[in-house]
C-alpha cells in the first residue's frame, strides 16, 4: 500500500535541502573526519598486556574506559550479512533497516537507548511522497541515515560518534556466545513464511532464547502496522541481552564476542574501542533506560507516521 502525503512532516531534508545535499556529496569525508573529534574521549587503546588474562570482576582489565559518554548509532538490517546483495525478507530486494537506535554509553550512568521508528516519515529531495526512515539505508547507507538522525533528533555536529550496522547472523552469534536469554513473553508468536524460509514459534510465558529464537523475537511482525509492538518486543530483547552481558561469567567471553562482531558488522569502531565500550557498560549502573521518539497517532491505516506535534529539539537529552 502506498502511503498518502501526511499533512505535517517532521522533515529533515525539507528544512535544509541545500546543506543536506552538500553533506551527501561529502558523506565519506564527513564520516572519516569524525575520528579526530574523539581524541579527547578515547584513551590509549590498551592498558593490559596482550597476553594477560581478563580478570573476572574488573571491567577496566578489558580496556581503558572512555573518558566521556559515547553516542553510538546502531542499525539492524534484514540481511544475514552486511555484504548480501539481497535481504532476507519480503518483498525481496536490497537490505532494509529493520531497527534503528541510538545508544549512549557512559561508565557513570545507565546505558541509554533511543529507539528511532523506521516508519517515521521523511521527505527526500525530488520526491513527491514521503519515505520511511528505514528506507534511507537503501538510499544512502549509513552516511545518509547518520545525518538524518543527527538533525532529526537535534544532536551536536560530532554525534553520533560511531556507528554499527548489525546483520542478523551477528545477532544470533552474539546471543549464542553470551548464553540463552531469559525473557517473559505475554503472548505466543507463530508465523511460517516459506518464501523467506522463515519460521517463528515462540510460546507465552518464561522462555530461554537461543540465538535463532532471539532473531525470531526481534524480527516478528504481525502486519505492516505492527512496528510499535515490534519495538516493545525488541525492548525485551535489549534488556535481556544487557542483563546477560553483565552476568558474573561473561567477562571472559567478551574478547571472543568482539572478534566475532568485528569480522561481521560494518562499523567505524576499532576492536579497542569495542572493548572500551564493553568495559563501560559493565561498569555502569545495572539498569538500562529505553525510550522511543514520540510519534503522532496513526492516521487510519497509513504506515508512515509523524513526530508528535509540539515536540522541540533536542528530542533526546544532550550529553
Amino acid at each position: 500500500m502506498t502511503p498518502t502525503q501526511p499533512k505535517r512532516l517532521m522533515t529533515w531534508l525539507g528544512r535544509y535541502p541545500l546543506r543536506t545535499l552538500l553533506r551527501l556529496s561529502a558523506a565519506v569525508v564527513g564520516l572519516g573526519a569524525t575520528g579526530w573529534m574523539l581524541s579527547t574521549v578515547w584513551p590509549e587503546p590498551d592498558q593490559v598486556a596482550p597476553a594477560a588474562p581478563v580478570a573476572a570482576d574488573n571491567p577496566i582489565n578489558l580496556a581503558p574506559l572512555p573518558l566521556g559518554p559515547v553516542t553510538l548509532l546502531l542499525v539492524g538490517i534484514d540481511a544475514d550479512q552486511t555484504g548480501d546483495p539481497m535481504n532476507n525478507a519480503a518483498p525481496r530486494g536490497r537490505a532494509n533497516a529493520d531497527a534503528v537506535m541510538l545508544l549512549r554509553v557512559d561508565a557513570q550512568q545507565p546505558l541509554r537507548v533511543l529507539q528511532v521508528p523506521i516508519e517515521l516519515a521523511l521527505q527526500l529531495p525530488g520526491q513527491t511522497t514521503p519515505s520511511g526512515l528505514g528506507s534511507l539505508w537503501q538510499e544512502g547507507g549509513v552516511a545518509l541515515l547518520n545525518d538524518a538522525i543527527r538533525e532529526l533528533v537535534g544532536l551536536p555536529a560530532d554525534q553520533p560518534h560511531r556507528y554499527v550496522v548489525l546483520p542478523r547472523r551477528v545477532l544470533r552469534s552474539v546471543v549464542d556466545g553470551l548464553g540463552d536469554l531469559d525473557v517473559i513473553l505475554n503472548a505466543s508468536f507463530q508465523r511460517k513464511d516459506k518464501a523467506q524460509n522463515y519460521t517463528v514459534n515462540l510460546q507465552a510465558g518464561r522462555q530461554s532464547l537461543n540465538g535463532a529464537q532471539a532473531e525470531q523475537l526481534a524480527r516478528y511482525l504481525k502486519d505492516p502496522l505492527d512496528d510499535p509492538n515490534r519495538r516493545l518486543r525488541q525492548q525485551l530483547l535489549i534488556r535481556a541481552v544487557v542483563e546477560q552481558f553483565r552476568g558474573p561469567r561473561t567477562m571472559g567471553k567478551i574478547p571472543g564476542l568482539v572478534d566475532i562482531a568485528a569480522s561481521d558488522v560494518e562499523t567505524n569502531l576499532s576492536k579497542a574501542e569495542m572493548l572500551s565500550l564493553a568495559a563501560a557498560i559493565l561498569s555502569s549502573p545495572a539498569s538500562v533506560q529505553i525510550k522511543q521518539l514520540p510519534l503522532a497517532k496513526r492516521a487510519g491505516k497509513q504506515v508512515l507516521r509523524q513526530i508528535k506535534a509540539g515536540e522541540s529539539l533536542p528530542l533526546w537529552p544532550r550529553l
